[in-house]
């Protein structure tokens, strides 16, 4: 059966931080804890080795899959940040329209720096994030 790689663990989210090595991607990271912090309500958590996350939800796929994931997250990743918000939400796009240089995978959206983007619009994406999730997979 498969197991999923990405769950919540005990490591040190500063800690991880700390090993950042390019010091603008550490330096955007901290600002990221603190307006994902500020933001959700929640403390942040470490999800696999590279994920910070915060709060959680339990998903259930039409196929059965079943999981735990945060409501929303950041990982300060070598080549770019990476933003876990949530897929499917047609008012995601809307917001993404305004938010500053970035792109998009199918899960992740993907940043050089925080000073490409606005910040005012990363926290209605977060907020949205965690809305849509809730009321996806209410628990």
């Amino acid at each position: 059966m498969y197991e999923l790689k990405t769950k919540e663990n005990d490591r040190n989210v500063l800690e991880f931080i700390e090993s950042v090595e390019n010091p603008r991607k550490r330096e955007d990271a901290y600002a990221l804890l603190d307006i994902f912090t500020e933001v959700t309500g929640y403390q942040a958590k470490m999800w696999g080795p590279t994920i910070i996350g915060f709060g959680s939800y339990h998903y259930i796929y039409d196929s059965g899959h079943e999981g735990d994931a945060p409501l929303t997250g950041f990982s300060p990743r070598k080549s770019k940040i990476s933003l876990y918000f949530a897929t499917g939400d047609n008012k995601r796009d809307e917001l993404l329209s305004s938010f500053g240089k970035h792109t998009t995978g199918k899960a992740c959206v993907y940043l050089n720096k925080l000073d490409d983007i606005d910040i005012k619009v990363l926290k209605k994406l977060i907020k949205r994030s965690m809305c849509f999730l809730r009321e996806k997979y209410p628990q």
